[in-house]
C-alpha cells in the first residue's frame, strides 16, 4: 500500500472482527516503527502487545469493576487541558456529536455514552492491544518522538491490511495495567491502541472525524510564483 493510501485511509476505528493477527506481523510493525525520528536517537518508547488469554485476562478485570467508570483509577496525566479554548473545544465536541450519532446514542443518554467508552477497554473487540509507555524523566520532545513511533505504527498496519485506535482512556487504568504489565515505577503509561481487522459494516467505522484545511493552519512565505 502506498504510504499516502496508508495516511488517508487511517481511522480510529471502534469495531473490530476478531481475526487473530500473528505475532510475526505484530513484531514486524513494531520494529518497522522504530525506524521513526527521535531526538539524539533515544528511541524513548517501551512497547508491550498483548493477545490471547492475556488480553481477555486483562479485559475481565477492568470488566469487573464497572462502579469505577468513567474515570476508573483516575488519570496519571491531563488528556485535554482542563480549561480547553476556542476552536479546540467545538472540535473535540463536534467530533464527540458524530461518533455517538453513528450508534444512535443521543447526548442526554449518559449511561449509553458510558457503555460505549468502557468499550475502549475491551479494546473495541480487537484481537490485540498495544501499551506504549515512557520513562518519567523524559519532556516534551520525547513524548513527541513518542508520538511519531505510535504514527509510525498505525501507518504501518494499514500496509498490513489493518487498522488501529489510539486510547488515552487507558491512563484511567495505570495503576491496573502497571500490575499486569510488570511495568517498571521510573516508566509511565502513555496509551494504549487496538490492532486488528476492521468490521467495515459497522455503523461506527462509517463516518470520519473532518479536518481544518490547509490555510487555516499552514501558511507559505518566500515561494516563486
Amino acid at each position: 500500500m502506498d504510504v499516502r493510501e496508508a495516511v488517508a485511509t487511517r481511522y480510529s476505528c471502534r469495531a473490530f472482527l476478531p481475526t487473530p493477527v500473528p505475532l510475526a506481523t505484530v513484531r514486524e510493525i513494531l520494529e518497522g516503527a522504530a525506524r521513526a525520528p527521535s531526538g539524539g536517537n533515544l528511541q524513548p518508547w517501551l512497547v508491550h502487545a498483548l493477545a490471547g488469554e492475556r488480553l481477555k485476562a486483562l479485559k475481565a478485570t477492568v470488566r469487573a469493576r464497572p462502579e469505577l467508570l468513567p474515570r476508573g483509577e483516575g488519570a496519571e496525566y491531563d488528556i485535554y487541558p482542563r480549561e480547553l479554548k476556542e476552536p479546540y473545544r467545538t472540535r473535540r465536541f463536534q467530533v464527540g456529536e458524530l461518533l455517538y450519532r453513528a450508534i444512535g446514542v443521543p447526548r442526554e443518554d449518559r449511561p449509553g455514552r458510558i457503555r460505549q467508552y468502557a468499550r475502549n477497554f475491551e479494546f473495541f473487540g480487537a484481537p490485540v492491544g498495544l501499551f506504549f509507555s515512557i520513562d518519567r524523566t523524559m519532556g516534551p520532545p520525547q513524548w513527541s518522538d513518542l508520538g511519531g513511533y505510535i504514527q509510525s505504527v498505525m501507518v504501518l498496519a494499514r500496509a498490513h491490511g489493518l487498522h488501529t485506535c489510539g486510547q488515552e482512556a487507558w491512563t484511567h487504568w495505570h495503576r491496573t495495567l502497571g500490575e499486569v504489565l510488570a511495568l517498571p515505577p521510573d516508566y509511565m503509561l502513555f496509551c494504549g491502541m487496538a490492532l486488528g481487522y476492521a468490521d467495515e459494516d459497522a455503523p461506527i467505522n462509517r463516518w470520519r472525524a473532518p479536518r481544518e484545511p490547509l490555510d487555516a493552519f499552514a501558511s507559505f512565505q518566500g515561494f516563486p510564483g
